[in-house]
């Protein structure tokens, strides 16, 4: 364990960024976010692989910076699930945004999945217009799901999440009621938050 911790405060710290690029018509102000290092912590860690899901609930905010008081114009919001199977040792992430599902794959490891999220995204995002000035603040927080809500998420991944996960048994199965209240008491049911601001920019 020790020479884990070694290795993951190598890495450096878990952070959030949020940069400001170009459309494909040349207009300046699309969000651009990744998220570094956010599943390194021995505890999360620990959990994850003992079967409870994590959930990173992200929301992007676009403020407006010309008057005394920063407006705050619109926000987009989506959500990654991790979760880790005990029957077939996998680890899988599953995006949800608004309707809009997608499996991000399945792993033999959680690095896999960190990478996929160090990755630079562009988030779907309506792009201001105009000369005003803005910036884009980036919020997450990550959840250890509950015994309660574990149980929600394994009926979200058979059903309503179907075409992602078609055919995985309940990765609960493994693990006793019993032993999801007495981790949850131990680990203490993390929970982590991140924010990350961009540069002003004009989008013109």
């Amino acid at each position: 364990m020790l020479a884990l911790t070694r290795g993951l405060a190598a890495q450096g710290p878990a952070r959030v960024e949020v940069d400001v690029v170009s459309t494909v018509g040349g207009q300046r102000g699309a969000p651009m976010v990744r998220s570094i290092h956010l599943l390194s912590d021995g505890d999360l860690r620990e959990m994850l692989h003992s079967g409870f899901p994590a959930r990173l609930h992200y929301r992007l905010e676009l403020w407006s910076a010309n008057g005394f008081f920063d407006d705050l114009k619109r926000q987009a919001e989506w959500d990654v699930i991790v979760r880790y199977n005990p029957l077939k040792r996998r680890y899988t992430a599953t995006r949800i945004e608004g309707d809009r599902i997608t499996a991000l794959g399945s792993f033999d490891k959680l690095d896999p999945i960190e990478e996929l999220l160090s990755h630079p995204t562009e988030p779907t995002f309506v792009v201001p217009e105009g000369h005003d000035k803005y910036y884009y603040n980036l919020v997450l927080d990550i959840q250890m799901l509950s015994v309660s809500d574990l149980d929600e998420v394994e009926r979200w991944l058979k059903g309503d999440l179907g075409p992602a996960v078609h055919g995985e048994k309940n990765p609960g199965t493994a693990i006793g009621q019993g032993a999801k209240t007495l981790i949850t008491k131990l680990l203490g049911g993390q929970e982590k938050h991140y924010e990350a601001r961009s540069k002003v920019f004009r989008p013109r």
